[in-house]
């Protein structure tokens, strides 16, 4: 059988049609799987980058609490040594909000080999770097103890 030239014109566009509509319907399944799965994937995304934040946030009040209760347990030291460096190194890492709770009225005061607690807080709300979502409403806090030297 002898191919024409006009024959041979039609078989390829045929097979051109059946193509193209493949073609079509294959973008239709790839645009509503990307409708579907982008949500997901963002909040995922935002999900993640907050957790890595208030994993900062609860690393940073261990830091300034061991910080602050290595302070307290000195034979000279003062509440208000304490506050103040807590405050040095809550301020070097922007957190906003944290408070310091001392066990004792007055670390001067406390005979050597009683322990001496410190609890830091902040909230999570306002250390958080996206609108509070997942941790909104909630405070972290950390406790450190140590003996007075």
């Amino acid at each position: 059988k002898s191919l024409t030239a006009e024959s041979l014109v039609m078989s390829i566009n045929r097979r051109r049609s059946r193509l193209a509509g493949r073609l079509h319907s294959l973008r239709g399944v790839a645009a509503t799987e990307l409708a579907l799965v982008l949500p997901l994937f963002a909040m995922l995304v935002l999900a993640s980058i907050e957790a890595c934040s208030m994993v900062f946030l609860n690393h940073s009040l261990s830091i300034a609490s061991y910080e602050a209760v290595r302070v307290a347990i000195n034979f000279d030291s003062t509440n208000t040594d304490v506050q103040n460096r807590f405050d040095l190194l809550i301020n070097a890492r922007d957190v906003e909000g944290a408070a310091l709770a001392i066990s004792t009225p007055n670390v001067a005061t406390v005979p050597r080999g009683t322990p001496i607690s410190l609890t830091a807080t902040a909230p999570c709300d306002a250390n958080a770097l996206l609108p509070p979502w997942f941790f909104g409403g909630r405070t972290l806090s950390v406790t450190t103890t140590m003996v007075k030297e």
